[in-house]
């Protein structure tokens, strides 16, 4: 059977590479896979880019096992590699423990984790890591923002890290997470199981949760909050907080 995906998938990734410089010829690019659905839709749709020659690039996958119990069983994560064509690594790590030790949870499990794979694509020569946050994660981020630490911020679809000289990209960044979950049929991979034991009681969650809510009440809610993260919409905010004792 012929692997592909519908149109709108391909021109929507091609479409978020092109506006953002994500991907040009030549890249070594490394996808975080989680074994999760987002990343294995990511992992599948660049995959079938590079197959028939849409994206000249070279492509492999890195899995990072978090530690937590039940264990992720890389096997069927490597037969969808193999299936695909692209190099698998898998990676065992304390992630776990440390989050558990430090009573920090996914904030903090994040940050390990990126840095993990930030470190391991350097390690390798990969130029570009692909992460597959898609629009909703985004926009969550953007609202969580607000909300959790009174910044005005999301995550960039690019963004050049310094010290691993690699840079992030989210090839996903226009594709909303219903469409994704409407691809799967056409991925041959049974997305795993979250081994997480916070999965579903995060802030994230929660933000989630609120947006889908509002949005049920009042459809422009989410194309709102979609706008109000770009850059160039009108601003009007109040001046810095006065300090006491300045003139």
């Amino acid at each position: 059977m012929r692997l592909s995906l519908p149109k709108k998938y391909n021109q929507k990734i091609l479409r978020a590479c092109r506006e953002f410089e994500l991907i040009a010829p030549g890249d070594r690019i490394l996808v975080g896979f989680s074994g999760g659905k987002d990343s294995a839709f990511l992992l599948f749709a660049l995959a079938l880019l590079v197959k028939y020659g849409v994206l000249p690039v070279e492509l492999a996958a890195v899995t990072i096992d978090l530690g937590f119990e039940p264990p992720l069983d890389p096997r069927p994560l490597q037969q969808f590699c193999d299936q695909l064509g692209v190099e698998f690594t898998y990676l065992s790590t304390q992630i776990a423990r440390v989050v558990e030790e430090e009573k920090e949870h996914c904030a903090y499990c994040a940050h390990l984790r990126r840095g993990r794979m930030n470190r391991f694509a350097a390690e390798q020569g990969f130029n570009k890591l692909a992460l597959a946050h898609h629009h909703d994660d985004a926009v969550e981020t953007f609202l969580m923002s607000i909300i959790y630490s009174g910044q005005i911020r999301t995550f960039l679809p690019k963004t050049y890290l310094d010290r691993s000289q690699v840079t992030v990209i989210r090839p996903l960044a226009y594709l909303r997470e219903q469409e994704i979950v409407a691809a799967l049929p056409y991925v041959p991979y049974q997305p795993a199981a979250n081994n997480c034991p916070f999965a579903g009681l995060t802030y994230r969650q929660k933000v989630k949760e609120l947006i889908a809510e509002l949005t049920a009440e009042n459809e422009w809610v989410y194309p709102n909050l979609a706008k109000a993260m770009r850059a160039g919409r009108p601003v009007e905010l109040w001046p810095p907080e006065w300090e006491r004792g300045r003139d």
